[in-house]
């Protein structure tokens, strides 16, 4: 119904000073990628909007200005679960929520390749050293930075060409 929902954004609103950016959880909405995440992550204060099986009353979408945002080309019984997704996503981005102030910096589509495409992330190693008859490539324990640089950088661009080219665009010479 129209008039809770209203009721209930301005409610939240209330709560704080901060302006809030409202956003819809919505199959209609533009597509949420680590884009849009960085771009959300700089806002001081989101407020999301949870509809439920069909969605919410277009008249509410108008006059509460709300922006929408699907988590991806399929449909759900509820926008929580989006909702959380992109929780996720942009804390993450936030000073001090990860061990590592560059540990965002170095994930899937975050990392940047050399004509400024996004890249996924290359292969983890962890101990022991050799498991199974595999072992850790040997660039990676051998010390020499500049060397681990170079492998990471081309195993980014190696595993994005091969499991997803759509991310090199179509002039990609790599």
């Amino acid at each position: 119904m129209c008039q809770p929902l209203h009721d209930a954004i301005l409610s939240v609103e209330a709560m704080d000073d901060r302006p809030a950016t409202r956003i819809l959880l919505s199959p209609q909405g533009v597509r949420l990628d680590q884009g849009r995440v960085e771009s959300l992550a700089k806002h001081p204060r989101l407020l999301l909007v949870a509809g439920h099986y069909e969605g919410v009353d277009e008249r509410v979408i108008e006059a509460m200005q709300l922006g929408e945002i699907s988590v991806g080309d399929y449909v759900l019984s509820g926008g929580e679960v989006p909702a959380l997704v992109l929780i996720d996503a942009v804390v993450r981005l936030l000073p001090g929520v990860l061990g590592h102030e560059d540990s965002a910096a170095e994930d899937s589509f975050a990392a940047r390749g050399p004509a400024g495409e996004r890249l996924l992330e290359g292969p983890h190693y962890t101990r022991p050293r050799e498991w199974d008859g595999r072992s850790v490539p040997d660039v990676l324990v051998s010390g020499d930075h500049k060397a681990v640089r170079e492998w990471r950088t081309r195993m980014m661009l190696d595993r994005t060409r091969r499991r997803r080219p759509d991310l090199l665009g179509p002039d990609a010479d790599l």
